[in-house]
């Protein structure tokens, strides 16, 4: 399971990071070259990188290659490091449940709710905070499977 969701991330990052250089390349051509400045690639731009942003997180959580600062694991026992780093995958799982899926899918529904669109784009400002929740999920799953793998190796 854990690497179609890898690969399926994989490739929407891909995507999504092609798409926003495409976006900023017309952005500029249009701008110094035509002297006629697109007005949906500046808000497609901060759009499309906040979904990079947040499903990018997800994806390097899911790695364990986020940054970190691990000064504290270096000084501490073996013994110990398993047992604090179950403890971050927690934190980490806390704050994906109640921040990201929590808090953003409450963001998304007020936004449908509510109607609001975006100024250029004129789309519901839902879809695009959709990255919240969708990101949330994915460190969460990321997080517990992070915690079981380590559990299993502690454990063999």
């Amino acid at each position: 399971m854990r690497k179609i969701i890898d690969k399926g991330l994989e490739l929407s990052l891909i995507f999504l990071m092609a798409f926003l250089v495409v976006d900023v390349l017309w952005q500029v051509l249009s701008r110094y070259i035509l002297v006629s400045p697109s007005s949906v690639t500046d808000e497609l731009a901060g759009y499309l990188l906040i979904w990079v942003g947040l499903l990018g997180a997800a994806y390097v959580s899911g790695k364990n290659e986020h940054l970190a600062i691990d000064l504290l694991l270096q000084h501490i026992r073996p013994s110990r490091r398993k047992l604090l780093r179950l403890f971050i995958f927690l934190i980490v799982f806390l704050f994906a449940v109640f921040v990201l899926i929590v808090g953003g899918t409450w963001l998304v529904y007020t936004r449908f709710h509510l109607g609001v669109t975006s100024a250029s784009l004129e789309i519901n400002l839902g879809y695009v905070y959709l990255a919240l929740p969708l990101g949330g999920l994915l460190t969460a799953y990321y997080a517990v499977d992070n915690a079981i793998t380590l559990f299993r190796s502690s454990n063999s």
